[in-house]
């Protein structure tokens, strides 16, 4: 113990005659160590770390197997919770918004419609009051209870423990709150946080229609169940088949090829799941690649740190130390300077992880970064920075071993400098292509994003601002929600700058977008969902939709208000439908499709192409377009195009609309801002690469730097001779950094075949990401030359500076 304490104080002392290099090696691994830390938290808490339940490990999500949907209808839920024998029990819950009135005005809130066994098979006890049970259904609106998350509770209540036994309105509705969830609980998903929870056999009340009883209509959002104890996940997907093949005989029409799978539960489902892991992985493996490339980094400059120390190993080995006393030596200095490195990384990753925790990229969601670090994080962390130190210390382990005491205090350094490779010139070369990489792969991201920027979506994005309003929150049903559309638009038009005003059920790249429908040849009499010619995405708009939009009519004529109730079913289609229902864009025009509920429906006009879904990397799908009129919706957005900045509009939007109704609640945003959510994951993406990148090339400098420096300090003599024999400055700068160079040009070349190969996946996540750029490669290319060159500016300087006269009479 006092050999190590004797150690420990001579490292300290060292570092602080060192303080340049002391620096450099600490803030290069906190860089490293801080960004595993943080990425560690990250995959820590959406992927390793468990809902906040009690035995979360036995929870599992019911998915349909053939398209990996986790949606059911409610009476298919029944059937399995009812008729299963492996679950303990099996829960439904459905994201939705709604109004809420406790007496001032009207907010939008978001709730869990739950099923009355929710909290009891999570095994959730109440803060406050109660919570829901299975023994408070007895059929559609008989349980007007609301239980409030802790932090809704707090926030919107300010801790009134009174507040169990009050009375609020919900979408006009009066519901009873009965209790508060345990602080942590904010529901099932991982990235959501709900402000409160209501029985889904209320679900009429909350979203406006009843589905309790349609078994064609998939609108629960998850089925979480909890496994018991004896049943294997195998075992229960063979349970679940059973009962889907006898619902799929029973129900052909709505419950065709019923087959299941099992996911984890905590994000919502398994395609969301997949994307995360996959996005979170290569992070991980590229941050980890960062920590290689500053271990190698270090490691190079141990290595001529120790050559550089040669007198002073030489005379403590002359004076009867042991060869493994000095090796413990240098590895106490390396720990401590990763262990320093590795603190201040992980203060720096838990100052971002708490931002990121509160972070909320989207003002409407109530998003939950579940990054807070945990003991886990603290944990690799402090694996990492004493694994680092191991690792970067043991580079000169061969280079002590074979030291001759006698012939460097004799003659001084008895470094060579061959042209053989060494192991410090391949942990070069791994970094220099380490950081190719990253530089590859965050040029591509980069490019991906700026090209979505100005795609074409189908629409127009610029100059349009959209307002949100469910009016089924403000109580308005059947004629009523025409008549009130109807007047806002034109409330709207009335606005000065407007120059037109549509409407729509969800616009296109909203996080809520979008229904589907089976789609069916106007020949086809059985309508089972496995006679469909295809599915498509379904629009409701008012006839002015396409124009403010800006979407093109290519063929056939626009909706109008004669299209109503009254008169026959018409709709617009996009190409993609034309050529995949019926065969050719040339033929569609006139022709009839029939809907799920046997509906047909003549084509009137075609439109371009757009991009619908959230997942905005995904094909062209066949979409159409009905009249709001004959596929009525109260859900409502305002689309209203500007000739100017159409921020300035959300003032006088916001006024017309408290003029039309005060008590109706409504979210006003841009629709560029409206497609946060379909352009983030390619935004993270980029700019979590950027900053790998950055960092990757910093220590690349580093590297290079070190390994030019020390070349031409251990080379001095060399070159100073070669210079009085008349050697020109290109020779020497060939000598004193042509490796270098060399290594940077292997090390490019490598990484950049890497990265273009690693940014393959990244066009699964970044829109128009693809690594056939010439301006990437280019640009790479460029970005590693100027790194080559800023770092071997100033070693080359020194070689270029050297004095053959002072140096040779110095040595």
């Amino acid at each position: 113990m006092q050999t190590l304490w004797q150690d420990l104080r001579y490292a300290i002392r060292m570092l602080k005659k060192n303080p340049g290099f002391t620096a450099v090696a600490v803030l290069t691994l906190a860089m490293a160590i801080g960004a595993n830390a943080v990425v560690f938290s990250a995959l820590n808490g959406f992927i390793l770390r468990a809902l906040n339940v009690p035995e979360a490990q036995n929870l599992y999500i019911i998915e349909r197997a053939s398209d990996n949907d986790s949606t059911q209808s409610y009476p298919n839920y029944l059937d399995l919770r009812d008729r299963n024998r492996s679950f303990d029990g099996l829960a439904a819950y459905n994201i939705s918004q709604a109004a809420v009135d406790t007496g001032k005005n009207p907010s939008r809130a978001w709730a869990f419609e739950v099923s009355g066994n929710y909290f009891d098979i999570l095994g959730i006890q109440p803060y406050l009051g109660r919570v829901f049970h299975a023994s408070d259904e007895h059929g559609a609106n008989s349980a007007p209870e609301i239980v409030l998350t802790h932090a809704y509770w707090h926030r919107h209540f300010q801790d009134d423990r009174g507040v169990v036994g009050r009375v609020v309105q919900l979408n006009r509705h009066p519901f009873t709150i009965v209790g508060v969830t345990p602080p942590g609980f904010r529901g099932t998903v991982l990235i959501f946080s709900a402000d409160f929870f209501v029985p889904i056999v209320n679900q009429e009340q909350v979203d406006g229609w009843n589905g309790l009883n349609a078994r064609g209509n998939r609108w629960i959002g998850e089925v979480i169940g909890r496994l018991k104890v004896r049943f294997t996940p195998a075992q229960a997907v063979a349970d679940l088949n059973s009962i889907g093949s006898d619902l799929a005989k029973s129900y052909p029409k709505e419950d065709g090829q019923m087959s299941f799978t099992l996911e984890r539960a905590g994000l919502p489902g398994s395609g969301f799941n997949r994307a995360i892991q996959a996005f979170l992985a290569g992070l991980m493996l590229l941050a980890g690649l960062i920590l290689l490339a500053a271990c190698a980094n270090l490691g190079s400059l141990f290595a001529a740190r120790a050559a550089d120390r040669s007198r002073e190993v030489a005379l403590r080995l002359a004076l009867g130390a042991g060869s493994w006393r000095i090796l413990r030596q240098l590895f106490t200095e390396a720990v401590l300077i990763s262990m320093m490195g590795g603190a201040v990384g992980l203060w720096g990753s838990v100052v971002l992880l708490h931002w990121l925790s509160v972070w909320q990229p989207f003002p409407q969601y109530p998003m939950h970064m579940p990054v807070n670090p945990d003991a886990n994080v603290y944990g690799v962390a402090l694996l990492l920075s004493v694994a680092s130190g191991l690792l970067f210390g043991a580079v000169p382990v061969k280079q002590v071993l074979r030291t001759d005491p006698y012939q460097i205090v004799k003659s001084g350094s008895t470094a060579a400098i061959g042209r053989r490779i060494t192991a410090r010139d391949l942990l070069l070369a791994v970094q220099i292509a380490i950081c190719a990489v990253l530089v590859t792969s965050s040029m591509v991201a980069v490019r991906g994003l700026a090209r979505s920027l100005h795609s074409n979506f189908g629409f127009e994005p610029r100059n349009a601002m959209l307002a949100d309003i469910d009016l089924n929150m403000a109580g308005y049903r059947g004629d009523r929600v025409p008549a009130m559309q109807k007047r806002m638009m034109e409330a709207m038009a009335s606005i000065s700058g407007v120059t037109s005003v549509g409407l729509v059920n969800v616009p296109p790249l909203q996080e809520s977008c979008c229904s589907e429908s089976n789609i069916f040849a106007d020949k086809t009499a059985d309508l089972s969902p496995s006679n469909a010619a295809g599915t498509a995405i379904m629009f409701s708009i008012s006839p002015e939709y396409l124009q403010a939009a800006d979407t093109r009519l290519l063929a056939g004529r626009n909706l109008t208000w004669h299209d109503d109730k009254d008169e026959p079913r018409v709709g617009v289609v996009n190409r993609v439908f034309a050529r995949r229902i019926f065969g050719s864009e040339a033929t569609t025009l006139g022709r009839y499709y029939k809907m799920e509920d046997g509906t047909r429906v003549q084509v009137v006009g075609i439109v371009e192409d757009g991009k619908y879904s959230p997942n905005i990397t995904e094909e062209s799908r066949p979409a159409m377009f009905l009249p709001i009129l004959q596929a009525p919706s109260t859900e409502t957005w305002l689309v209203a195009r500007s000739s100017g900045n159409p921020q300035q509009l959300a003032a006088a939007i916001r006024t017309k609309l408290r003029d039309l109704d005060s008590g109706l609640p409504s979210f006003i945003q841009t629709w560029n801002e409206a497609m946060d959510g379909a352009l983030f994951a390619s935004r993270i993406a980029a700019v979590s690469l950027g900053i790998l990148g950055v960092m990757g090339a910093m220590l690349s400098v580093t590297g290079i730097f070190g390994m030019a420096a020390y070349s031409v300090s251990e080379r001095l003599r060399e070159l100073g001779i070669r210079m009085a024999l008349g050697a020109q400055r290109k020779e020497v700068l060939k000598a004193a950094v042509g490796r270098a160079f060399k290594l940077l040009a292997y090390g490019s070349a490598a990484g950049l075949l890497l990265g273009i190969l690693a940014s393959r996946v990244l066009a699964f996540i970044v829109y128009q990401a693809t690594p056939r750029d010439p301006l990437v490669l280019a640009g790479t290319v460029l970005a590693m030359l100027l790194l080559g060159l800023v770092a071997t500016w100033i070693p080359a300087q020194r070689a270029l500076s050297i004095d053959p006269a002072i140096l040779l009479r110095e040595e």
